[in-house]
């Protein structure tokens, strides 16, 4: 059973897996629209809504320092500058009045390799 447990470790370990749904994270905020598995499109989504909560909270204050520390941790976590740009000037404005649901997985078909359920992941 999978009682208590906050989070999929998708047959990886800690270090790649982290690595991987941080990749899959900037390929999402640049493409705005991503297919893969099910399970890591569920998994993809903690990291997203997190990103476009921040960049939220980047837009609605004034103060410069705060700015600057949200802007820090963004790119502590993705490391990609670009891709925080993005997310702080373009997708976070448009979610100010949305309270979370940011993301949306359409579940599309199987895939032929190894039947496993493929999913497409957008932005809203």
């Amino acid at each position: 059973m999978n009682h208590r447990k906050s989070y999929r470790k998708l047959g990886r370990r800690t270090d790649h897996r982290l690595a991987m749904l941080k990749n899959m994270t900037i390929s999402l905020i640049k493409a705005e629209r991503i297919e893969t598995t099910v399970t890591r499109a569920k998994e993809l989504r903690k990291f997203v809504e997190k990103l476009i909560t921040l960049g939220k909270k980047f837009n609605s204050t004034d103060e410069v320092a705060k700015q600057i520390h949200l802007r820090r941790q963004a790119f502590a976590f993705l490391r990609n500058e670009e891709a925080v740009v993005k997310a702080f000037k373009e997708i976070a404005p448009k979610y100010m009045e949305r309270n979370g649901g940011y993301t949306r997985i359409v579940k599309t078909d199987v895939r032929r390799g190894d039947s496993s359920e493929m999913a497409i992941i957008e932005l809203v």
